[in-house]
């Protein structure tokens, strides 16, 4: 029996807590199914959401894609580890995508040790690119503050 889910408008379905609900929604092709992804990696075990929620990353619809890579990040925040799937789903959406929140999670909240060595290495890169890329931007605004300064001083 399914509690008090609304599949069209998603009202409720963080509180999913029973993996069947989710099957048989995703049979039924219900809206929603992002969304309860999530309502599943706060309420099951890692092992019995992990499929579920594989299966809701390649969703047809981008915003429950999207819900669905939160439901990932999730995960990684509440377990401190995710599944082979899971990080699978991650290397197939890419940082770029949907999944960008999701990796960086995921690089957060799960010991180094514990990631796949393709995670370690976009670890590492983006250890040493994101302080380049901040000092990049802060030198560009410092160049655009001072041409403005000394353009203004102009008689």
């Amino acid at each position: 029996m399914e509690p008090e889910w609304d599949w069209e408008t998603g009202e409720g379905l963080l509180g999913i807590d029973d993996p069947a609900d989710w099957d048989a929604a995703f049979e039924r092709g219900e809206r929603s199914l992002g969304t309860a992804a999530i309502g599943l990696a706060f309420n099951c075990l890692l092992a019995e959401a992990s499929p579920r929620i594989v299966r809701a990353t390649r969703l047809p619809d981008a915003a429950q894609r999207g819900f669905a890579f939160t439901a990932v990040g999730t995960a990684a925040r509440l377990n401190g580890a995710l599944t082979p799937g899971l990080y699978a789903a991650l290397r197939a959406e890419g940082l770029v995508g949907t999944a960008e929140d999701a990796i960086r999670d995921t690089l957060t909240f799960v010991p180094f040790r514990d990631l796949p060595p393709w995670l370690k290495r976009r670890s590492v890169c983006l250890t040493v690119r994101d302080p380049l890329e901040g000092w990049w931007l802060r030198a560009g605004d410092a160049v655009r503050d001072a041409r403005r300064a000394l353009w203004w001083r102009r008689p």
